[in-house]
C-alpha cells in the first residue's frame, strides 16, 4: 500500500507540468518547406508559451543522408553530416559519445530538460512551497485569535499520569530537532541564489550554503533513525479504529469549547501526524539518500514504468510517463520530489507544533516531563486513561505498569 500511495502521488504531482502541455491540442505539423526543414516562427512562439512542440524534425536530423537536403539546394548540407547535425545529436543524447571514465553519466554532454527543472525549482517550487508555509502560519495565528488557547475545562486534580517514557521522548525530540534543522538548511539551499545573494551578497551565501549543505547531509541520518524509532514504538497505537470516526465527526473538540470526544493513546489527529511523518518522511529519506549518492539509486524510471503498467497516469489524462530518463533527470526528479514532500510535511509539523505548545494547555507536558495532568488526560484521551487505570488495578502492589 505504501508503494501504491507514493506511486499515485508521483503520477499526479511530478507529471503535472506534462498535463498542462498535453491539455493543449497540438496542431498539425507546420509546413517547414519555406525554412528548409528548420523550425518555424510558430515553433518558436509555442516554445516561448510553454506549449508542446514536436522536435522530431530536429531530433532525427543528425546526419542521416537519406533525409538531408540535396547539396544542390540553397540550404543543402555539405556532406552526410554537418556541425548542426552533430550538436542536435548531442542535445537529444543520440550522439555516439565515448568517455574514458564516468560511465553513462559522463556521456550526457547536454541535458535538454535541465532548464525545465531549473525553471520549476526557482519558480513554482519555491513560490508555492514557501507560500504554503506562510499560509499555514497565518491560518494558525487567525485560529488562535478566534478560538484562543484550548484550556483544561474541568478542575485540575494535581495527579500525574505517565504518558511517554524517556525512550519515547528521546525518539520524538530526535525527530523534531533533526527535522527543524533539515527544514531550515533545506530552505537556505533552495532560495540562496534568489534571496540570500541579493540581501547578504555572494560571500555570505557561499558560507551559509556551504555549512548548510554539510549539516543537512549529516543530520539526515538522525532523521532516518528517528523515523525508525517512532515507527517501532508507536505503530500499534496508531492503527485506525472506530473511535477515530467519532473524534473526526466532532472535530476533535478543537473548534468547540467543552466538547471532548473519547480517544485512546493517540487520537485521529495525532494518527494523521504519525502516518504523515512515516510515509512522507520515508519518501523524503529515500530521495535524500539518492541525492547523497548521486546516480547510484535511480528510482523514478522504474517507478514510472510501474505506474504506466498500472494505468494510473492514463486514468488522470497524463498518458504514459517517460521511462528513458537520463541519469541527470533521475537526480532532478529526486530533488523535486524531496522538496515537494518536505514542504508539505513542514506545513503539517507547524500545525503539530502549534497544538503542542501555545495551542493547548497541558499538551507540552506529554513530551516535556512525560507526565500529564490527570484531568487533561481524561478530557483528551479518556479511553487511554481507562486502560492505564485497568493495568494499575491488575498490577501487584508496589509495581508500576510499563507504558
Amino acid at each position: 500500500m505504501f508503494r501504491l500511495a507514493i506511486a499515485a502521488l508521483l503520477s499526479v504531482m511530478l507529471a503535472a507540468p506534462l498535463a498542462a502541455q498535453e491539455a493543449s491540442d497540438a496542431p498539425p505539423p507546420p509546413d517547414r518547406s519555406a525554412t528548409g526543414g528548420a523550425q518555424t516562427l510558430e515553433d518558436i512562439l509555442r516554445r516561448q508559451e510553454g506549449l508542446k512542440v514536436d522536435d522530431a524534425f530536429r531530433r532525427e536530423a543528425t546526419g542521416n543522408p537519406d533525409i538531408a537536403a540535396p547539396t544542390t539546394e540553397q540550404l543543402g548540407t555539405l556532406g552526410g553530416a554537418s556541425d548542426p547535425d552533430l550538436w542536435r545529436a548531442v542535445r537529444f543524447n543520440s550522439a555516439d559519445v565515448s568517455v574514458s571514465a564516468g560511465g553513462d553519466v559522463a556521456t550526457v554532454l547536454m541535458q535538454e530538460n535541465g532548464m525545465a527543472w531549473t525553471t520549476f525549482r526557482e519558480g513554482p517550487l519555491t513560490t508555492y512551497g514557501n507560500g504554503l508555509l506562510i499560509f499555514t502560519i497565518v491560518t494558525l495565528i487567525l485560529f488562535y485569535l478566534i478560538r484562543g488557547k484550548i484550556r483544561i475545562d474541568g478542575e485540575k486534580t494535581g495527579r500525574k499520569i505517565l504518558r511517554f517514557n524517556s525512550i519515547e521522548r528521546f525518539a520524538h525530540w530526535l525527530l523534531a530537532g533533526s527535522f527543524i534543522v533539515l527544514g531550515i538548511t533545506g530552505i537556505v539551499l533552495l532560495i540562496g541564489r534568489q534571496v540570500l545573494i541579493p540581501v547578504f551578497g555572494h560571500e555570505a551565501n557561499a558560507i551559509l550554503t556551504g555549512y548548510g549543505k554539510w549539516i543537512h547531509n549529516n543530520v539526515g541520518w538522525a532523521f532516518i533513525l528517528a523515523i525508525v524509532m517512532i515507527f517501532v514504538l508507536w505503530v500499534v497505537d496508531n492503527l485506525p479504529s472506530r473511535t477515530d470516526l467519532v473524534w473526526l465527526a466532532k472535530g476533535g473538540g478543537i473548534f468547540t469549547k467543552g466538547v471532548h470526544p473519547p480517544a485512546k493513546k493517540f487520537n485521529a489527529g495525532q494518527k494523521f501526524i504519525f502516518w504523515s511523518v512515516v510515509v512522507f518522511g520515508t519518501s523524503i529519506s529515500l530521495t535524500g539518500v539518492a541525492l547523497l549518492f548521486p546516480f547510484e539509486l535511480n528510482m523514478f524510471a522504474a517507478t514510472f514504468e510501474k505506474l504506466n503498467a498500472l494505468g494510473l497516469p492514463q486514468m488522470v489524462g497524463l498518458g504514459e510517463l517517460r521511462t528513458d530518463l537520463a541519469p541527470q533527470e533521475e537526480m532532478q526528479y529526486a530533488q523535486a520530489w524531496h522538496a515537494i514532500l518536505a514542504f508539505v510535511l513542514m506545513a503539517i509539523i507547524i500545525a503539530h507544533i502549534y497544538i503542542g505548545s501555545v495551542g493547548m494547555e497541558g499538551a507540552y507536558d506529554a513530551m516535556g516531563s512525560g507526565e500529564v495532568e490527570e484531568q487533561w488526560a481524561k478530557e483528551h484521551h479518556s479511553l487511554w486513561v481507562e486502560e492505564v487505570r485497568a493495568k494499575e488495578a491488575k498490577a501487584p502492589k508496589g509495581a508500576t505498569p510499563a507504558e
